[in-house]
Formats: structure tokens, C-alpha cells, sequence
């Protein structure tokens, strides 16, 4: 079946990949639609404890990855191994990065305002290894040809050249942007020419003397974050749960 996925489906060499993106996105969306059941109080799930202690998923999780990725290192991109050894990184990277927000904050905040990164991190891994899966390769080592692929100087410059875009572009405060272009140069090349967010570390160099781009600057970023600051909510927690609602200060 596999060999025949290879052949028919995917270019050579490609399952292992296809099927650890299969197993990250289906382990994410099966621990989320456990969770919350565990938080409505349904079903037959519970949390995990040992000894007073809550186990978080990300722990199995970690062993998972170190399973699967020191498996994958050591077998070949073809064969049951590989393909074994995929799905458990897979599964793996989805019990981590669901819990990607606990990771970054050191505190239970999955259920929070800040647990919403848990979300968006996945959704960017997802796509960048789904563009990977459609041919795209970092940094743009795609668009070259073999004779240029064969000289290094030129695979050395052109990745070179697209981290350094890269890096512009996540100085512009455009961090989405800039994670996409190390697969996409094309998108740095925009981010780029655009202006940067209000409070960007290039913002705060370059536009301390330039008011009128300053203002240009503000408008713009408050025009996209009207516009795509609600659907992107929305979309986050029709996928991963409404956060619950930080308790009002008391009035003095």
C-alpha cells in the first residue's frame, strides 16, 4: 500500500511525511474533542494523575517525539519502519504542541486567553509542512535548477539572501509572515516592501523621524486587526474551545 501511495500519490520519498502531517493533525483535533469533553464534564474521560500530580499531555507527548524522531533518523525514508516511525513523531508533536502555550507560559494556561497560541502554532505547522508536501522547500532551494543546485555558492547565497529576508521581515513585527517565507520567499519579498507593525523593533528604528509613516503604520495595523482579529478567534475556538472568561476586578 505504501509503495503504491509512492508510486501513484505522492512524489518518492514524501509518505513518511504525509503520514506524520495525518497523525499531528488527527492526534491535535482527538485531544482537543477529548478536553473538552473533560471540561463539560462528559463522557468517560478524566484528567491523568500519578501521585497528586497532574499529567499533562505534552509528557507522553515528548516521549512520542524522542521516540519518533530518533527512530526516523536511524531507518530510511522508505519502507514500515520509516512509516512507523512517522505516525509516533506525529502523534508525538501533537500532544506537544497542543500544549505549546503551557510550554511557553510555565502555567496551566490552557484553557486561558494566552492557550490560544496553542492553537495558532499548530495551525501554522500544519501548513508550512502541508506546503512542503505540495514542493515547496525552505528558502526557496526549490526554484533552482540542477546545474544551480550542483554549485554550492549558489545554494549557499540564495538560502542566505531569503533567512536574511526572513529576518526583515519578523523585525517588522510580521511574525506570520515571516515564518511562511522561509518556505515561500515570495511572501517575505511582500512583507518586506510593506510597512512594518507599530512598535516592531524596525518601526522603532526607522520611523522615529518619519511621523507620516508612522501614522500609516497605526492605521493599517488597526484596520487588519479589525478585520481578521475576530474571524481568527472565531476559527480558534470553533477548533480548539472557547477560553474561559478572566473574572472581573472588583470595583474599589
Amino acid at each position: 500500500m505504501g509503495h503504491w501511495l509512492q508510486r501513484n500519490i505522492i512524489e518518492p520519498g514524501k509518505l513518511p511525511l504525509l503520514l506524520a502531517l495525518t497523525a499531528f493533525v488527527l492526534t491535535f483535533l482527538i485531544t482537543r474533542v477529548v478536553t473538552r469533553l473533560i471540561r463539560a464534564g462528559k463522557g468517560p474521560f478524566g484528567n491523568v494523575k500519578a501521585g497528586g500530580v497532574h499529567i499533562h499531555h505534552v509528557v507522553p507527548g515528548v516521549v512520542l517525539s524522542v521516540l519518533g524522531g530518533f527512530g526516523a533518523v536511524a531507518s530510511s525514508r522508505h519502507g514500515f519502519g520509516a512509516a512507523c516511525f512517522a505516525v509516533v513523531f506525529g502523534m508525538g508533536a501533537g500532544l506537544v504542541l497542543d500544549e505549546f502555550a503551557l510550554i511557553l507560559h510555565l502555567d496551566d494556561v490552557y484553557w486561558s486567553e494566552e492557550g490560544r497560541k496553542s492553537v495558532e502554532v499548530v495551525v501554522l505547522t500544519a501548513a508550512l509542512v502541508g506546503l512542503m508536501l505540495a514542493g515547496f522547500s525552505p528558502f526557496g532551494v526549490d526554484d533552482m535548477s540542477q546545474d544551480e543546485l550542483q554549485d554550492r555558492g549558489s545554494v549557499i547565497s540564495t538560502v542566505a539572501v531569503n533567512f536574511l529576508f526572513s529576518l526583515a521581515v519578523l523585525s517588522k513585527g510580521k511574525a506570520r509572515m515571516a515564518i511562511f517565507s522561509v518556505i515561500v520567499p515570495l511572501i517575505g519579498l511582500i512583507g518586506l516592501v510593506r510597512v512594518a507593525r507599530p512598535g516592531s523593533p524596525w518601526a522603532r528604528r526607522f520611523y522615529r523621524r518619519r511621523p507620516r509613516t508612522r501614522a500609516k503604520s497605526l492605521l493599517r495595523a488597526y484596520h487588519h486587526d479589525r478585520r481578521w482579529l475576530g474571524p481568527r478567534r472565531r476559527f480558534q475556538d470553533w477548533i480548539g474551545g472557547r477560553p474561559t472568561a478572566a473574572p472581573a476586578l472588583p470595583r474599589r
